[in-house]
């Protein structure tokens, strides 16, 4: 675990995994622009992270969220060296290609996972304990429409249900302690991830954006304004709420049943 970055501030102290990039890099983006907070970004890639906290004036520390001891150890840090910690975004997570389950290796479901459920909930214990303690903080986890579907995402998609469920099951538990949790499904987001399989012609916007009531892709900067809602104090009487930002993803995908989505009528 290494940090890098700028002294403590009297700001909010918002903790981002994941924060290096995409949806992660666009909560930290949006919460140090519009929620008076001094954020963290935390990373595997030590590198991308002090490049975002440099674009937003905060710290960066690298850790693999899937380590346990590594994550404390990181949580340890960074109240000693930045503050208190108000919010926490999981963010951190790992995709999956589409293969059929006899085709999908165990050591890819295990690594999936491992940093995307197993993570979130480390970094969740992590992190609340002095949050508890302190009887204040919010986190929000990133989970996925993919946790609410059936999908041949036979690692991802278990793993980011199991987000939602965690969500749910610590919010009531903490929620007596004045500790919020929620988390936000993130649709379709046009993330470098997924541009990079746009580019290379093995994902297609039309086929992505088919179902979507609005039909447009989700943009990082889409998930990160729900994010910042719900980790401030203007969603003070929420928790344990799963938000599904998708353009419609959701509402439409039935509607192929009768043909597809209907054509604007003017």
């Amino acid at each position: 675990m290494n940090a890098a970055g700028a002294g403590s501030t009297s700001a909010r102290v918002c903790v981002v995994t994941g924060g290096a990039s995409g949806i992660g890099a666009a909560c930290a983006r949006e919460l140090a622009a519009n929620a008076d907070a001094m954020v963290v970004v935390v990373d595997r890639d030590l590198e991308k992270a002090q490049a975002v906290a440099a674009q937003v004036g905060g710290r960066a520390y690298a850790v693999d969220v899937g380590d346990e001891r590594a994550v404390e150890a990181c949580a340890a840090a960074i109240e000693r060296e930045c503050g208190a910690v108000d919010v926490l975004i999981n963010s951190a997570g790992v995709i999956q290609v589409p293969l059929r389950p006899h085709g999908l290796p165990m050591s890819t479901w295990d690594d999936v996972v491992r940093v995307d459920q197993r993570g979130t909930y480390v970094a969740c214990i992590a992190f609340a304990r002095l949050m508890i303690e302190r009887r204040r903080g919010s986190i929000v986890n990133i989970a996925s429409i993919a946790g609410m579907r059936s999908m041949p995402l036979h690692a991802y998609a278990p793993a980011k249900a199991a987000v939602i469920a965690i969500t749910e099951c610590l919010a009531a538990e903490w929620g007596p302690a004045g500790v919020r949790v929620n988390a936000v499904s993130p649709g379709y987001t046009l993330t470098p991830a997924l541009k990079g399989a746009i580019d290379r012609g093995e994902r297609h916007v039309s086929a992505l954006t088919a179902n979507a009531a609005l039909r447009r892709l989700v943009e990082p900067e889409d998930i990160a304004r729900v994010v910042a809602f719900l980790a401030s104090d203007a969603a003070s009487a929420m928790t344990g709420v799963n938000v599904p930002v998708d353009c419609g993803w959701l509402v439409g995908t039935s509607w192929s049943t009768y043909g597809g989505l209907r054509e604007a009528n003017g």
